[in-house]
């Protein structure tokens, strides 16, 4: 008999692929942007997580606390996100979800070159910064 997969199961399944990773982010944000509903992006940037490789994996690649990381991601309060997306449509301007070039996948080498913004995810720092500030 086939075992029955949850919806969520499928989704890291077919996640561990960036391609399509990166597609339902793109239609999650737009759909974030349109009608101002979080929850299905950051259930979706939460499975994709999961997906390449969980919340320590990441943690460790960032040098972020696992727990700073999961409380990113499911905390109930206003999420950066909402903050980032009034700002931006107030400027004129919308979130965007692209893949990075191959040789920019290592975090050092993307924010050594001084060409990337950081946004510090610990618990006494909440105003992103500069890459080399």
């Amino acid at each position: 008999m086939r075992k029955m997969r949850t919806y969520r199961e499928y989704l890291i399944d077919i996640f561990t692929d960036r391609d399509e990773a990166i597609g339902h982010l793109q239609v999650a944000l737009e759909d974030y942007q349109t009608h101002g509903n979080t929850d299905i992006f950051l259930f979706l940037l939460e499975t994709v997580v999961e997906a390449q490789g969980g919340i320590a994996e990441l943690a460790k690649q960032t040098d972020t606390k696992p727990h700073v990381l999961s409380d990113a991601l499911t905390r109930d309060d206003v999420p950066l996100i909402d903050r980032i997306g009034t700002i931006l449509k107030v400027l004129g301007y919308r979130l965007s979800i692209e893949p990075l070039e191959a040789e920019s996948l290592n975090l050092e080498t993307a924010t050594t070159a001084g060409q990337a913004a950081t946004a510090p995810l610990s618990e006494n720092q909440g105003t992103p910064r500069r890459a080399g500030k």
